[in-house]
């Protein structure tokens, strides 16, 4: 099997590299492509040292599989380049997540749906992280509503932002007035309740991927959800504040032993002793944790408030990829 990875010296492709490693991925060639300017250049990885390579459109001629993690616009140019050379594609970008033949897959919940499929799309980081702690209670509870608040990394914004949001933490430490180029506003000890393009409802598109996306991967459209997000001063891992509305009654101390046991998830909720998600502990983790666990003041006992944290880069992004690709492997 030979491997491609589009977007190998970004943040996500090369977490991309790590999980295949770690999760024992086997396949004969790696082979590592980039925009021009990336192209010679020599990176680390647990293979050895590898050169990128510039990508066109004969890069993907002989590869079984590609990663594709260099944003939608490149995506879309390079997807029939690969689809013509045999090649099968999971795309880390939003390019083709709301294409009704594409499956969009998080490998908990719906990785069936990516057998036989050439182009597999991976969900939105935000998204990844709360379904794999929503889906084991949708299971026995059925849930009607869902409400979320995040407190996103500076990280969900690429490379170059985390270097924003750390030159401008160091400015404001030294008296300076911090700039702000990747955000619209300086991101040290501030936070911004707006990310992505703001849509017609006022919403914006980052809010209403969790929408459209959450209500894809459970296959429910009847499903309410409401999203606010927000960018906040944290380097990496997602945080989310998620009340539950379920058509069943639920309790806190099932919904505990439900997710205790749910795979891909941590229970970490011991807030008499401090300990509760955190981006602290949730950084480079594969799991997602998940604690401060009450019963909602508004659903009583047909709805659930709690906190997540995890890694938006690894289980958000790389990591569900390659656990896709492991789980196709597998079963074809």
């Amino acid at each position: 099997m030979k491997l491609a990875i589009l977007g190998a010296t970004g943040a996500v492709g090369l977490d991309i590299i790590n999980c295949l490693k770690e999760l024992d991925v086997q396949f004969s060639e790696l082979r590592l492509l980039a925009s021009p300017r990336s192209a010679g250049k020599k990176i680390e990885t647990p293979y050895g040292a590898k050169e990128v390579e510039a990508v066109d459109e004969k890069s993907f001629d002989g590869c079984t599989w590609a990663f594709f993690a260099a944003g939608a616009d490149r995506s879309k140019r390079y997807l029939p380049h690969a689809i013509t050379a045999g090649c099968r594609v999971i795309d880390c970008s939003s390019a083709f997540r709301y294409d009704k033949d594409v499956p969009l897959i998080i490998s908990e919940i719906n990785a069936s749906r990516a057998i036989g499929a050439k182009l597999i799309a991976n969900p939105n980081c935000t998204t990844a992280i709360a379904s794999v702690v929503l889906w084991p209670l949708h299971q026995v509870f059925k849930l009607k509503k869902i409400i979320i608040s995040t407190y996103q990394a500076s990280s969900g914004a690429g490379t170059t932002a985390m270097t924003e949001l750390i030159n401008g933490t160091t400015d404001y430490l030294q008296n300076k007035k911090p700039t702000n180029e990747i955000f619209s506003h300086p991101l040290p000890f501030n936070l911004i309740p707006r990310i992505d393009v703001l849509q017609e409802n006022g919403y914006t598109k980052e809010e209403m991927k969790v929408v459209w996306e959450l209500r894809k991967i459970f296959d429910d459209d009847s499903m309410g959800i409401s999203c606010t997000c927000v960018r906040v001063p944290v380097l990496r891992s997602h945080s989310e504040s998620i009340t539950i509305e379920t058509e069943k009654e639920i309790d806190t101390d099932r919904t505990r032993s439900i997710l205790s046991k749910a795979v891909g998830v941590d229970l970490i909720d011991e807030p008499h002793n401090d300990k509760y998600p955190m981006p602290l502990t949730s950084s480079e983790k594969f799991n997602v944790e998940v604690g401060r666990i009450r019963q909602s003041l508004i659903f009583g006992k047909f709805g659930i408030d709690f906190f997540i944290s995890g890694d938006q880069i690894l289980k958000g992004s790389a990591l569900n990829a390659v656990q896709i690709l492991k789980y196709v492997l597998g079963e074809e």
